[in-house]
């Protein structure tokens, strides 16, 4: 097995690219009242880089399968820096709408591939761990990313896009030089000499809908949509609701991810060692649901940033512990599993915040009360339909 060395360096690759994602919350508001958008434009912001993300993420794991890891990492990275830089010379939303669909590309490229090479690197026993230690650099970078965007805002409303994009660079340069590739030549040769034509995207989902893998895909779709629902428009929601400012929401996220983020490092593992995956990812979606429905409770800034923490507490939990049970059952499929997975997050992503969108500019407290019923749903079916098991899934 390859040494574990490229380990951090995997890490920090995640880290630095939902960082440039997550830089660009605080001035959403501001950057939509420039260009004379409300919420739809905010939900289909987010919907139009799940659209491509879910387009291209299964091809993109067959390629990680066939060419490397290394190759999908660096083009994820570079496909990213492209995206930050073409929205921060956007004059109007057309060309901050093209540099989203770009980077869905980016992502469907770069978390396929990460996910991938930690499977690669790590033996059974230990993926739980690694699973959790990468949800955690996945997340955290994207909501700390707030805190330095609404920093690098005082400085303009486009600094946060140019900062991204040199972020994405530097992630990339130091890939290409640090991080050696997990799949020897001769595994990749083997696979692309392979005769088996790949079905596309939409035949992949129609055929995964009888997988042993199914479950666990619908709680990806379930468990993204009602983030996507929380994140499309919560700088909206808490700027019209609650009045907050640019700056407090800045560092309301800050605080909240990394509470969060050390609860999820500290906890995941310890939990799903003593109850299960399968009884973690039941009880995570049926508090994230509790949680949405608190946030509209009380616009205190205090209140709104205790219940914010334990929400992504919660999904920093689901999202390693679901990664962690497909992961188990790929076996030689890492690359295509991992694509699906992302796949069905991307299904997440677009229809998500597309639906938050609409039923923000119907109420404002619509999206909430739609994204907890979401989840309390999945997680009544998920505690059905998964058993007690937690090493294999029901086929």
């Amino acid at each position: 097995m390859l040494s574990k060395s490229s380990f951090p360096l995997l890490l920090l690759n995640m880290f630095l690219a939902n960082l440039s994602m997550g830089l660009v919350i605080p001035i959403l508001p501001e950057l939509l009242k420039e260009f004379g958008a409300g919420g739809q434009a905010a939900g289909y912001l987010v919907s139009c880089f799940g659209l491509t993300q879910f387009l291209f993420s299964p091809i993109a794991g067959n390629l990680s399968d066939q060419y490397g890891r290394k190759p999908m990492i660096i083009a994820g990275l570079i496909l990213f820096a492209i995206s930050n830089l073409l929205a921060a010379l956007a004059g109007d939303l057309t060309l901050l709408f093209v540099s989203r669909l770009i980077g869905g590309i980016g992502s469907a490229a770069l978390i396929p591939a990460i996910v991938a090479y930690i499977a690669d690197i790590t033996a059974d026993d230990q993926r739980s761990k690694a699973m959790s230690w990468l949800g955690a650099s996945m997340t955290s970078g994207f909501i700390i990313g707030p805190g330095v965007g609404g920093l690098l805002a005082e400085l303009g409303i486009k600094a946060p896009f140019y900062a991204s994009a040199f972020v994405g660079l530097l992630a990339m340069v130091c890939s290409l030089w640090m991080l050696p590739e997990s799949l020897s030549p001769e595994i990749r040769l083997m696979r692309r000499q392979t005769k088996e034509k790949k079905p596309n995207v939409f035949h992949q989902i129609a055929l995964s809908i009888r997988s042993r893998y199914f479950m666990l895909l619908l709680i990806v779709f379930a468990s993204t949509f009602g983030l996507t629902h929380f994140e499309a428009i919560f700088p909206l929601f808490v700027v019209q609701g609650y009045g907050f400012t640019t700056r407090e929401i800045a560092i309301l996220l800050t605080v909240c991810s990394l509470i969060g983020t050390f609860n999820q490092v500290v906890l995941t593992d310890r939990i799903s060692q003593r109850f299960g995956e399968k009884k973690v990812i039941g009880a995570m979606l049926l508090l994230s649901a509790i949680s949405l429905v608190f946030l509209l409770f009380s616009g205190h800034f205090l209140y709104v940033m205790f219940v914010t923490m334990l929400f992504f507490t919660f999904n920093n939990i689901l999202r390693p512990t679901i990664n962690t049970l497909l992961s188990k059952e790929a076996g030689e499929e890492q690359g295509f599993v991992a694509g699906m997975n992302n796949a069905y997050a991307s299904l997440g992503t677009i229809f998500g915040p597309m639906l938050a969108g609409i039923l923000y500019d119907i109420h404002i407290d619509l999206p909430y009360l739609f994204g907890a019923f979401v989840l309390l749903v999945c997680s009544f079916v998920s505690v059905r339909r998964l058993g007690g098991k937690s090493s294999s899934i029901a086929s």
